[in-house]
């Protein structure tokens, strides 16, 4: 019996490796728009692809960030500049790649573009603290996609969302777990479900009668400007001190260096491999069958995965143990 099971298993992970390797043809006629490219995972993915000889259009916040990616890359390459926070920047850029692919359709859509300050305690935020960041993590995403979507259903393409692992589980204060939380759902929505019962959501359906594929990519921490520990501290530092003086009380001068030693020993921690996290998007543009989910990042796959699944109750109670306290904790 156990000998069966073992070629049970085996045979399982055998066909689970070969279809993970199909990949599919005619690259070179398809076109994928990639957002926040200046840097970064975007700046990174956009070389990959274009050196894998698709049709590459990426979408720069500068001019410079641009010029930069296009001294990098083929001639293939095209870019535009792109604030995902303003609608009349989205529809024109929607334009831009109509024209570009034209009756081909765009075979990738990967929303790219995420900024992670202001972070700071709940506390000393203020309501546009938050709106700063949903601005461009979720309503930057909401918008670009459904402003591309018809060119994506005409090419039956993909929608490559870039989450992250704090959009399973949310460690720390601010906008930016809240708008990984919402691009998980935002992609779920979008996402073809395997059965189709009748309460399923409007949106989720049509997609899968075009035959469009979602995928998110979470990775754990990663060295790049969105974990700059010159940039976190920067901004906490400057939303700690308009704080009143009755925060800044109750939470005291230790808490202040405690988060400063925190955010130091972070960076440290941060996978400086990008590919790892890049590899994961090729791979759920051009693979024949592409997952759902992608952790990338041994953090995501041994740490911060297993917390998502645990007990409310025991993440609080490791997450009380490794955080700074604030002065007048209990």
């Amino acid at each position: 019996m156990w000998l069966y099971l073992a070629v049970f298993v085996g045979l399982y992970y055998l066909l689970h490796w070969y279809r993970e390797r199909q990949v599919l043809s005619h690259l070179r006629d398809k076109y994928v728009f990639i957002t926040g490219c200046d840097s970064g995972f975007g700046k990174l993915l956009a070389r990959q692809l274009d050196a894998r000889g698709l049709r590459v259009l990426a979408a720069c916040l500068t001019e410079k960030g641009a010029e930069q990616l296009r001294g990098q890359t083929s001639d293939r390459l095209e870019t535009v500049t792109l604030d995902v926070t303003k609608t009349e920047s989205v529809a024109a850029a929607a334009q831009w790649v109509k024209e570009c692919v034209r009756d081909k359709g765009l075979w990738g859509l990967v929303n790219n573009a995420g900024i992670s300050l202001p972070t700071a305690p709940n506390e000393l935020l203020t309501k546009q603290d938050f709106v700063t960041i949903l601005d461009v993590n979720l309503l930057g995403v909401i918008d670009v996609t459904l402003s591309l979507l018809p060119l994506v259903r005409r090419a039956r393409g993909r929608v490559v969302n870039v989450s992250s692992v704090m959009g399973r589980v949310s460690l720390f204060g601010g906008g930016y777990c809240i708008s990984k939380y919402g691009v998980e759902a935002f992609s779920d929505s979008l996402r073809p479900p395997k059965f189709f019962p009748s309460a399923s959501l409007s949106c989720r359906r049509e997609l899968s009668y075009f035959g469009v594929k979602v995928a998110m990519i979470e990775p754990g921490y990663f060295k790049t400007a969105v974990t700059s520990k010159e940039r976190f501290l920067k901004s906490f530092l400057e939303i700690w001190d308009r704080s009143s003086p009755e925060v800044k009380e109750a939470y005291g001068e230790k808490f202040v260096a405690d988060y400063k030693k925190s955010a130091e020993q972070m960076e440290q921690k941060c996978t400086q491999d990008l590919s790892l996290v890049t590899n994961c998007m090729e791979h759920a543009l051009i693979a024949c069958h592409p997952r759902t989910r992608y952790s990338a990042g041994w953090d995501a796959k041994l740490l911060y995965l297993p917390m998502s699944y645990m007990p409310t109750f025991l993440v609080d109670a490791i997450m009380y143990w490794v955080s700074p306290s604030p002065a007048k904790a209990l």
